[in-house]
């Protein structure tokens, strides 16, 4: 049978570049994607980290943030066509847990993700059900689509906290989630404060627009939130996942907290009696929920092609790994 490239997870923080069959549909409801960019994802290095932050199974094609175009469908696939080009939702939720039922797929019980539990990506072909598939018009190239995997996990976050003008926004951590938030901000007319020790970082936030760019281990973030704003920031959100307690210096009362960066491996103490006493909001917020339309359109408006640091064959996949391990880079494009 025809062979392909593949970037395989072999467990114990391993991958592999290895040729694999061309995958075949196996259910009526799915289609068969030649894969036109992937991109190297948070996730995927916290796969290949040893001890893991995030499981995966073993001997799966890694790659959850994909664009394809359709070459063959199943025959109960509707509303799609082969030649279409789509993105694709890589998580898959049940349908009939009790998550499901109440309209809250991305909290399903028993969720699987193309890419993580089951094949995704980083490979020529790849196999998907017509519910994670999405349309997108000929004119965003491969390298743009992409984004809107992580685009559609900030925009739920952005539905919870419904910015408005001229609010001020702090944002903590300018790696890709936090560089979204700051470009949506900014394209909602708000003031944004980034909070971000990198200097190669905080030179991307200037570029997706942020007011103010601040190196917390010089500069106290607390004065310079307090300072520029009087009371607090309005929105802060945690982009990086251990930022909490940093977030409640800086929100004002009665303000917003949106927590979206995940560390499963940190504990923190949180003092609960300013939240009560200063009515501060706390929102989590995890991976899409129905937001993928509202990505694509966002696809057009951003500015994301600054985002690009690295486009790839699919066999310098190590070359992006390292180089985001290093946060030497922002986004990596792969072409399969």
């Amino acid at each position: 049978m025809e062979k392909m490239l593949a970037v395989v997870f072999k467990g114990g923080g391993n991958f592999s570049l290895e040729e694999r069959e061309i995958p075949r549909i196996k259910k009526d409801d799915e289609v068969l994607l030649e894969v036109e960019a992937a991109s190297i994802c948070g996730t995927d290095i916290q796969i290949l980290n040893v001890p893991p932050g995030h499981p995966a199974n073993p001997d799966t094609i890694l790659g959850h943030e994909y664009t394809g175009r359709i070459v063959e469908k199943g025959k109960a696939v509707r509303g799609f066509e082969v030649g279409d080009r789509v993105v694709i939702d890589p998580n898959i939720p049940c349908g009939s847990c009790a998550y499901c039922k109440i309209g809250k797929p991305n909290l399903c019980l028993n969720m699987t993700t193309l890419g993580i539990f089951i094949d995704g990506g980083f490979a020529k072909y790849n196999v998907a059900p017509q519910y994670s598939l999405h349309k997108i018009p000929d004119e965003i190239p491969p390298e743009i689509a992409v984004f809107t995997e992580p685009l559609s996990c900030v925009m739920s976050g952005i539905k919870k906290l419904k910015p408005m003008v001229g609010e001020t926004a702090v944002v903590l951590g300018a790696g890709p989630i936090g560089l979204y938030y700051i470009a949506i901000f900014k394209a909602s007319g708000l003031y944004v404060l980034v909070s971000e020790p990198s200097d190669y970082r905080r030179k991307f936030a200037r570029e997706m627009g942020a007011d103010l760019v601040v190196d917390p281990q010089e500069t106290p973030l607390e004065d310079v939130v307090m300072d520029k704003t009087g009371i607090g920031a309005d929105i802060v959100v945690d982009a990086v996942g251990v930022l909490f307690g940093d977030a409640l210096k800086v929100v004002r009362r009665g303000g917003r907290v949106l927590l979206f960066g995940m560390n499963r491996s940190v504990e923190q103490h949180i003092y609960q009696y300013d939240i009560t006493r200063y009515e501060v909001n706390i929102m989590g917020t995890y991976i899409a929920d129905h937001t993928f339309p509202d990505a694509i359109k966002a696809l057009k408006v951003l500015p994301l092609r600054k985002l690009i640091t690295h486009d790839l064959k699919l066999q310098e996949f190590e070359i992006g790994l390292d180089a985001m391990r290093r946060k030497e880079a922002i986004e990596v494009i792969l072409r399969p």
